[in-house]
């Protein structure tokens, strides 16, 4: 993992941020998306986990758009890794910005619990972030399937493309209302919904143990992120090019491109032998 002063910072970043036409054109897409699943389902309301990060919070406002604030159901599930703060904006967005009806549910109880069970991961820091996520995604269905609601992902298209979420954690859920959109993309449609500067621009972790941080972990900047994803990945511009254009080192368009490949499970169902016959 990175350290905050080691993070790679691209000298001149792709704007890949919306007009204010493509913005409004984005948020009907969203909302027209999100009743559309609603309807497929055959439901009447959502379900979603809510971290106090950006992502969370514009879903949240997004499905309220979509449904109205008494078909949202927010879950904070805060454990002892997850700061204080992050888990006063999950509620100030559920309470104050919203008035959706949520819970607050400590998922130590159950991580704990699965520790207990088999001690030998005790420790294994990856291992055990990516439990929390877990708990979290089974309570998220707990809710969903005695409530009779969809539950709603959070991911973005910069975390789908690198791999950069927990497999049937957070990439367990029935529909990614903001899949298609870059992080800053994400942050650029949150101001525009009304989501204030402070939760839009806050630093983005996703807290799968204490003083951990996006940029830390990938070793560079989503700015710097998104603009590899959006030449190379998406783009089909040579690694050599993306990285001259950018002003990075070309190791670090390669480590995209690598974190891209390695994750294409995480991406797909899981595999099987074709049938014989």
């Amino acid at each position: 993992m990175a350290t905050a002063d080691s993070v790679v910072r691209a000298n001149d970043p792709i704007d890949l941020t919306f007009s204010e036409a493509e913005l409004d054109a984005h948020r009907d897409h969203i909302t027209s998306f999100i009743e559309e699943q609603v309807d497929a389902a055959g439901v009447d309301t959502v379900v979603l986990g809510l971290s106090g990060g950006i992502d969370s919070t514009l879903v949240s406002h997004l499905a309220v758009e979509a449904l109205g604030r008494d078909a949202v159901h927010g879950l904070v599930m805060p454990s002892e890794v997850n700061r204080a703060d992050n888990m006063s904006d999950a509620e100030r967005v559920a309470n104050d910005l919203l008035g959706i009806e949520y819970d607050v549910i400590e998922i130590n109880p159950l991580v704990d619990a699965f520790l207990d069970a088999y001690p030998d991961a005790e420790g294994d820091q990856l291992a055990v972030g990516n439990l929390r996520v877990r708990c979290r995604a089974v309570l998220n269905y707990l809710v969903g399937n005695h409530e009779q609601a969809l539950v709603l992902g959070t991911g973005n298209r910069s975390e789908a493309l690198v791999g950069y979420y927990t497999k049937y954690g957070d990439g367990a859920v029935d529909c990614h209302p903001i899949a298609a959109l870059y992080k800053q993309q994400v942050r650029q449609l949150a101001k525009h919904v009304g989501v204030p500067d402070d939760l839009a621009e806050k630093t983005a972790s996703a807290e799968m143990w204490a003083g951990q941080t996006d940029a830390d972990e990938m070793g560079m900047d989503y700015d710097t992120l998104d603009s590899i994803l959006a030449l190379h990945i998406d783009g089909g511009v040579p690694a050599a090019a993306t990285a001259d254009r950018l002003g990075v080192p070309i190791d670090v368009v390669e480590t995209v491109r690598e974190m891209y490949e390695s994750s294409a499970h995480k991406r797909a169902m899981p595999p099987g032998p074709d049938p014989l016959y």
